[in-house]
């Protein structure tokens, strides 16, 4: 082993080992901190396609995760908001959301320079944000992150794969969407060979090249078919509905509940800061075209319509989008699955194991789970804005500014914070004020309107399709003629 030196980086203490190996075999865990991006390393191939931990990964990992299978669910957001407070809330949103990644990647910072400090040593060991809450305010506010963070990520696995069945029937209906679901149930089991976050940088890649594609081809294909005869633009019209599409928009921006994982697959995490939000203006650029062009050619058919793949008439660059939104569907769904998969290593006491074959035997038991809902609750678009409501709000919203605010309560604390106020708010009172608006707005706003319209509009899917629904908003199969 070599020797291990202690190099002050931005207030985290960063062990630089010249035999790191940042691999497929389990020793990449360590990777926030371990690497330096100033080391020499022999250039291969598979480094190159695999071990990622520079800004720029940390930057594709988050636009690649933002947007997925949401992207297909915002038009219809539009048809039941219109198109103005769609426009204003993704805007409002996305800043929201990005303001809260910073704070958890503040947060982030300071427990891992506390833990150093202590002289901790994170080798083999992947940093959570529960542990993070732990270490800076205790086991009450452990469990509660742990609680809404995997709740969060299990149904976020699930929509993935409703996400999934939901568009290869659009390509192939020979097959309902239920039993779809079963074979991309099998298809994600998968994800449990990739280590961590460290080992998705051509994924995240391609991720974010197939979102880019299908964002320009809705946006294409609404203004070359243009507006529908007859069209109408309704909303908002029920105070149900527009509660319901502005949940699902807090939800595509409230895709950061895998950050603190983010940063430690990076080599130097404290360069998080800002990569949230210049992600999120990339976002901008793909969500904001697609759904008001989709929203101005059909109007309200998409209330009808959650899967705006549904309306568009089927020709080959369709089935090009659907098929990319396949392949980064399977990646979103590892991105919202590996957190997961760390927590019941721990659970179960493989995580510090270099044996890769070992921590996906001890993996595959979460997805089961994941295949399980899918089935259930088979309600693409609708299921969003519930999981936005009940789960997103806190989880990368509340919990989060609150979590901040308690931790530099304190004069002391505010002085020793390792991360200072930024230079847009220079000073703790204005971030206090930012933050406390921040729970107010999503508490009343996001978890109480919010809350009580996607569960009306969830338990009225119920209603009219059933549990375990066969093939969900699927077209109904032609009236066969009466034999004489």
């Amino acid at each position: 082993m070599a020797e291990v030196k202690q190099v002050e980086v931005g207030g985290i203490v960063n062990q630089n080992e010249e035999e790191a190996v940042i691999g497929g075999n389990g020793e990449d865990r360590e990777n926030g901190g371990i690497e330096n991006e100033d080391e020499n390393h022999n250039f291969s191939f598979k480094n190159f396609l695999w071990h990622g931990g520079s800004v720029y990964d940390a930057w594709f990992s988050c636009a690649s995760n933002q947007v997925a299978q949401v992207l297909l669910t915002l038009p219809y957001s539009f048809s039941q908001m219109g198109m103005l407070s769609g426009i204003i809330l993704q805007v409002f949103y996305g800043l929201l959301g990005s303001w809260t990644a910073y704070l958890i990647s503040v947060l982030y910072v300071e427990y891992r320079s506390r833990k150093e400090k202590e002289g901790v040593n994170f080798k083999n060991h992947v940093i959570q944000w529960f542990e993070v809450l732990d270490g800076l305010l205790g086991p009450t506010w452990k469990a509660l992150g742990l609680a809404f963070n995997c709740t969060f990520l299990l149904f976020g696995s699930v929509i993935q794969l409703i996400a999934c069945a939901s568009n290869i029937y659009y390509i192939n209906d020979h097959l309902d969407k239920r039993t779809w679901t079963y074979i991309f149930g099998a298809c994600c089991a998968t994800t449990v060979f990739i280590p961590s976050f460290h080992n998705y940088r051509i994924w995240s890649f391609l991720g974010l090249g197939m979102t880019t594609y299908t964002a320009w081809y809705l946006t294409i294909a609404a203004l070359v078919h243009g507006q529908d005869p007859g069209v109408i633009h309704s909303g908002p019209k029920k105070l149900v509905l527009y509660f319901t599409g502005a949940t699902n928009i807090l939800y595509t921006f409230g895709g950061h509940a895998v950050t603190v994982e983010i940063m430690h697959a990076m080599w130097k995490p404290q360069k998080f800061k800002y990569i949230y939000l210049i992600a999120t203006l990339y976002v901008f650029t793909l969500t904001l075209p697609s759904s008001s062009a989709m929203y101005w050619a059909y109007g309200d058919q998409l209330l009808t319509h959650s899967n705006a793949f549904s309306l568009l008439p089927k020709s080959a660059f369709r089935d090009v989008a659907v098929i990319l939104m396949l392949i980064h569907q399977f990646i979103t769904f590892g991105f919202a699955c590996t957190p997961l998969y760390f927590v019941w290593e721990k659970v179960v006491g493989v995580h510090d194991t270099k044996s890769l074959c070992l921590r996906a035997l001890a993996r595959l038991p979460v997805v089961i789970p994941i295949w399980f809902l899918a089935i259930i609750f088979p309600f693409f678009g609708p299921i969003n804005s519930a999981v936005g409501a009940l789960l997103v709000s806190f989880t990368v919203y509340i919990i989060p500014t609150l979590a901040h605010m308690l931790t530099y309560k304190s004069a002391q604390a505010r002085k020793n914070a390792v991360e200072k106020p930024p230079r847009l708010l220079p000073s703790w009172t204005a971030m206090y004020v930012v933050n406390a608006f921040i729970v107010i707005w999503v508490l009343v706003v996001g978890f109480g309107f919010g809350g009580w319209a996607s569960m009306v509009n969830f338990i009225k899917q119920v209603d009219t399709f059933g549990l375990f629904a066969k093939c969900y908003q699927c077209k109904p199969p032609p009236a066969v003629a009466p034999h004489h």
